[in-house]
């Protein structure tokens, strides 16, 4: 495991947004869903969460960085709509200081190619 980027590499990402973006209901289960591309739409279908709060959870996890819109696809009904994924799949925190540290194992784009390649 690396060393969080949310803290060294700048990206402006309050850790304390982190994790309340990941102690929020159905956050975990959509990052474990968005291991391949997929809608607001198709992950609330998925997992029967609501979609307006799916909406709201996947705004949450993207600011924290957790998760990125990685394009659009057209739906069903013939309609733009943003699909995402999560951008890492491994997250440690450790809370034997006096803040919170974090360490996480990124997706690799090797890895992302071959998830595609497997549905």
């Amino acid at each position: 495991m690396s060393t969080g980027r949310w803290a060294e590499q700048g990206t402006g990402v309050d850790e304390r947004d982190l994790l309340e973006a990941l102690g929020n209901k159905y956050s975990a289960k959509i990052l474990c869903a968005a291991q391949s591309p997929a809608s607001a739409q198709e992950l609330s279908d998925e997992m029967g969460i609501p979609i307006a709060t799916c909406y709201r959870r996947i705004e949450e996890l993207v600011e924290a960085g957790l998760l990125e819109c990685e394009g659009r696809q057209l739906s069903e009904e013939g309609r733009r709509t943003n699909v995402y994924r999560r951008t890492l799949d491994e997250l440690a925190v450790d809370f034997s200081e006096t803040a919170p540290s974090f360490s996480c194992k990124e997706r690799s784009e090797a890895k992302n190619r071959i998830q595609d390649q497997m549905e």
